[in-house]
């Protein structure tokens, strides 16, 4: 009886308690998958310098990270190639070839690298899935994989530094008034302005993460209610599920002999020990408050277990989740 009165008026209770679209807006941008590769990369940018010494744990070192600077490179190289080809009848007053044709010159060593550090990444993934013999061959030659290890790290570090560099210099000699030539060379300056621009961006990326993390997030997460740094897939639940959980209107109990003359189904829906409390509000349950029962079988307000549900489907007390 008592399940089908809660399945009939659970719909309605469900729309009546629906989050608000700027919610659910909020709920799927903290579930996507850039956003929680976004924080992994404020995390371990901010974390402890031990975990950047695990290849596993850098998020840059990822297929999917690996394969958009491939394609940021392979773009950048071929459209500062094409433009030195197009713009051999331009004539800059500064240097504006040398410095397109060394930032071309960079990013193909910078390609070398990229390939260099998807295949040490792929040799230390496969060696867990070697036979014992083959690991003992390659154990032979960690050494020579250390020394090629280091001496990436150190060209990858002074590539780092050129490019710095390449890019104060390039701002000087671009936006200078003394060396103006965008009259004598439109191309090459377009170029070098497109190029000054991503590096720009991409050098102020993580002051953009610490102010998308630490200053919208939280203001968001204050004005909705809802916090957007715990939001993931593979926690929250969705409404779904979360409206497939049996509730009702609570009923307290004041004779203490009713519970020796109910049946056990009826007493787990309806009655409830004394001095009980959401252990979410900390509040006692009162007469005809909403209560929603976990398959774990605890109980809980309906209001306060649906919200920890949207963050976490799991039983606040147990952990247990919400498929048995």
């Amino acid at each position: 009886m008592m399940s089908s009165v809660s399945s009939t008026i659970l719909p309605y209770e469900t729309q009546q308690n629906r989050p608000s679209l700027m919610t659910r807006t909020a709920m799927r941008i903290s579930r996507s998958r850039w956003f929680t590769f976004l924080r992994r990369v404020f995390h371990y940018q901010n974390g402890p310098s031990s975990s950047s010494s695990e290849l596993g744990s850098n998020p840059f070192n990822s297929s999917t990270w690996m394969g958009l600077e491939l394609v940021a490179l392979v773009v950048q190289i071929t459209s500062t190639t094409l433009t030195l080809a197009i713009s051999k009848s331009e004539r800059p007053i500064w240097p504006m070839r040398i410095w397109v044709a060394g930032y071309d010159i960079a990013c193909v060593l910078n390609l070398l690298l990229l390939c260099g550090r998807y295949h040490q990444i792929h040799v230390t993934t496969h060696r867990d899935v070697l036979s014992d013999l083959e690991q003992q061959r390659y154990n032979n030659g960690d050494a020579s994989l250390q020394k090629r290890a280091h001496l990436m790290n150190k060209c990858r570090s002074s590539l780092e530094l050129f490019f710095a560099m390449w890019f104060v210099m390039g701002n000087v000699w671009a936006f200078d008034s003394r060396f103006g030539s965008f009259q004598e060379a439109p191309k090459l300056n377009i170029l070098c302005i497109i190029l000054l621009s991503w590096n720009a961006i991409c050098y102020s990326f993580p002051f953009l993460l610490f102010l998308l993390l630490c200053c919208i997030v939280p203001l968001i997460s204050t004005f909705l209610g809802y916090n957007m740094n715990m939001g993931s897939n593979a926690k929250g639940a969705s409404e779904d599920q979360i409206s497939q959980i049996p509730s009702w209107r609570y009923k307290q109990v004041h004779d203490h002999h009713a519970l020796d003359h109910c049946n056990h189904k009826d007493c787990s829906q309806t009655f409830i020990n004394e001095d009980q409390e959401c252990c979410i509000c900390l509040n006692k349950y009162k007469d005809k408050e909403e209560v929603r029962q976990l398959p774990c079988f605890h109980l809980f307000h309906k209001k306060c277990v649906d919200q920890w549900l949207r963050i976490i489907s799991c039983c606040p007390l147990c952990k247990q989740g919400l498929q048995r």
